[in-house]
């Protein structure tokens, strides 16, 4: 029995890695994950102006705002002068300048003023895009100030305590562990990043399992196979040939992403502005430790959600006998999972509910929404675990009556609806 077992498994595993639709689709994944990746690099070759360098030409008729705007454009945009928005004094008149801006270059004129101490004009060919123009009135704003206190004699002292950043203290009042700020950020942007790969390979795994059975079912060949082997036998070499296939697809998709960084990189590994602030606010949230701390936690609920998924299934796929009844049997199980990827994302907008931490024990969903609780504080380490062995004992209940379910079900021909078929076969005795 353990040969046929094996030689089943090894069957199964074969058909989905030899398959064309496999090659097919990995090859689209891997070209959608780095252009994904590369999406700057590709806009750019087709024209677009992505990541094309902004130049700002400043003609300073006052004679001490120009230095004050380049460093403080420099800190807004974490940049050097040779990164996206650069800043230059440009000794031409502003007539002349008109004539010979480019697109990508915009012109700041600052001219005296008595009222105001200084005024500013933005100079450009065409619309300039909302966040290089917020950059710039922020620098314009924090230009005038410190122009103004300089014009008004302040003690040079004094002029660097009122142009120091605040410092500030976060005091949360509330006995709740509430989301900081950071924290929102990472878990409004990475978190729903990392968790759509597994979303999508549970995806995948319930339509192979669910697939390969029906489709032995639609061809007959199922009476062969349970005439050598068990109907136990049968699904557990689906379930587990089904896990190993998602579990090479993932190392493909890491494969994959790495490829995209290092082309995107030119294997130089140099970390973008825009990632750098959020891996800062990655770890000044805390958001890094919990993962490490919850990632042991975490591998073993995927797993046992790997399999939970694979059974039911398995189990519910006995019962077709066309694939009309296998596009009945995903729709339940999708809804489950699209509702799970969902309440993850949205965790932090039921802080204190009594019933997203119930969802959090739930079976197909805990794997989901237990990670994201843990990590905003909703809930311990001790839930987590809670939601791994109430997942535990869901797996051995499947084990044992889906079993039952499945043997009647694989030889079942009935043409009667397929979810009054699963009925029957719960009532039945042998169930």
């Amino acid at each position: 029995m353990s040969d046929k077992f094996w030689y089943l498994t090894k069957q199964s595993l074969n058909k989905k890695i030899k398959s064309k639709w496999f090659i097919g689709i990995n090859i689209m994944l891997a070209i959608v994950v780095i252009a994904l990746i590369n999406i700057n690099s590709i806009i750019a070759f087709f024209g677009g102006d992505f990541s094309e360098e902004v130049k700002i030409l400043v003609i300073d008729n006052t004679e001490i705002s120009y230095p004050v705007f380049k460093e403080t454009i420099k800190e807004l945009t974490q940049e050097e002068d040779t990164g996206k928005i650069t800043v230059k004094e440009s000794t031409q008149s502003e007539k002349k300048l008109q004539k010979k801006l480019k697109d990508n270059e915009i012109a700041i004129v600052f001219d005296n003023d008595k009222e105001s101490f200084v005024s500013s004009k933005i100079i450009s060919n065409e619309k300039i895009d909302s966040t290089t123009y917020q950059y710039i009135t922020q620098g314009l704003n924090t230009t005038k100030t410190s122009v103004a206190l300089v014009k008004t004699n302040t003690d040079p002292t004094l002029l660097a305590k009122i142009s120091s950043p605040m410092e500030i203290e976060r005091v949360v009042l509330s006995d709740q562990k509430s989301v900081d700020e950071n924290m929102e950020m990472v878990m409004g942007t990475l978190f729903p990043t990392l968790i759509l790969p597994f979303f999508m390979l549970i995806i995948f795994l319930v339509q192979m399992i669910g697939g390969e059975i029906c489709e032995e079912k639609t061809t007959k060949s199922m009476e062969i196979i349970i005439s050598n082997v068990s109907p136990k036998a049968h699904l557990f070499s689906k379930v587990l040939a089904s896990n190993i296939f998602i579990i090479i697809q993932a190392i493909l998709l890491v494969i994959y992403s790495v490829i995209g960084i290092l082309i995107s990189t030119k294997g130089q590994l140099q970390i973008d502005p825009n990632v750098d602030t959020l891996l800062t606010a990655t770890v000044s949230s805390g958001f890094l430790d919990k993962v490490i701390n919850l990632l042991p936690a975490v591998i073993i609920l995927m797993i046992l959600s790997f399999i939970a998924y694979s059974l039911i299934a398995g189990i519910l796929a006995s019962m077709t006998t066309n694939m009309e009844d296998f596009s009945q049997i995903q729709t339940p199980i999708m809804l489950v999972l699209l509702a799970g990827y969902y309440l993850a994302i949205m965790a932090g907008m039921f802080d204190g509910s009594t019933l997203i931490r119930v969802l959090s024990y739930v079976p197909f969903l805990s794997c989901l929404i237990a990670p994201s609780l843990y990590i905003i504080g909703q809930i311990t380490m001790i839930d987590v675990i809670i939601a791994i062995l109430i997942l535990i004992l869901t797996i051995f209940l499947m084990t044992k009556y889906g079993l039952k379910i499945y043997k009647i079900g694989i030889l079942n021909y009935s043409n009667e609806k397929i979810w009054t078929r699963f009925a029957k076969a719960i009532k039945s005795k042998d169930v």
